[in-house]
């Protein structure tokens, strides 16, 4: 009885350290001339399973989502900016190559770290807004970061056990002076 209560005690663990291996570090949301922009930092490291995948010839999906909403105490909060980003992750076993592809653009790397950079940090990334941010209101931001496995094959959907092992998600509050450009001094 012992051993097989070690022995889930080590599954749990080994199961628990599959998922802590990736982080959201940093996470933020400034005004620009143009409109909202955010930046985010990421700690990307890919599961065994995954791994192994994509090395086999398995292409890869990440999905990055914001979405920016104003607080209404009448009604559903307003949406106020959204935005995604898509990416496809595929390894070229015969030039040993890791491309990186995000809508017309393609890039060649050569290392899985140096492919999963641009996917793990943004800066500036602009969110178009569909009001104008007002003074005094509350603000929430939702962003996530995740591998797409709905885009896996059906047998590896099931199969790795993914769940959240690839999926970084974060809110923040916001108030409407944190995203309005200061006032300047009156002339």
């Amino acid at each position: 009885m012992l051993r097989r209560l070690l022995f889930a005690a080590w599954l749990l663990a080994l199961h628990g350290s599959l998922f802590a291996q990736s982080a959201l570090n940093s996470l933020q949301l400034g005004r620009a001339d143009d409109g909202v922009r955010l930046s985010y930092s990421a700690r990307l490291e890919l599961p065994k399973a995954v791994d192994e995948a994509l090395h086999k010839g398995v292409p890869l999906y990440f999905v990055a989502e914001a979405l920016l909403t104003r607080d209404r105490w009448y009604w559903r909060d307003a949406t106020v900016a959204r935005s995604q980003r898509q990416w496809r992750l595929s390894y070229q076993p015969l030039s040993r190559q890791y491309r990186l592809s995000t809508g017309g653009l393609h890039q060649s790397y050569d290392s899985l770290a140096e492919a999963l950079a641009p996917v793990s940090r943004a800066s500036g990334w602009p969110l178009d807004l569909r009001e104008e941010l007002q003074a005094g209101a509350t603000y929430e931001l939702r962003f996530g970061l995740r591998l797409d496995i709905s885009q896996l094959p059906a047998p590896l959907q099931i199969g790795l056990g993914l769940g959240a092992a690839l999926n970084l998600e974060r809110e923040l509050r916001l108030s409407a002076a944190e995203l309005l450009p200061a006032a300047g001094p009156a002339s």
